[in-house]
């Protein structure tokens, strides 16, 4: 459990660190560009879970569309 605590958190290194198991990167939570990485991904996902942006509503207003079938 250690070892797998220890693996994000590595002051001496870079954003990303290797996984303590499995194959990849993960994100150095010592390091602050990895808060700022994590900071937009969570807004990012507020921001859809939330209904996005005036335009997706007022493209949801619009007239019905008649289709046609042959």
């Amino acid at each position: 459990m250690r070892r797998l605590l220890s693996s994000y958190w590595q002051p001496d290194e870079g954003m990303l660190v290797k996984k303590p198991f499995g194959i990849g990167y993960t994100l150095n939570l010592a390091n602050w560009r990895s808060w700022i990485a994590l900071a937009i991904v969570g807004a990012l996902v507020y921001q859809e879970r939330s209904g996005g942006s005036e335009e997706a509503e007022t493209e949801m207003e619009d007239d019905p569309v008649e289709v046609i079938v042959d």
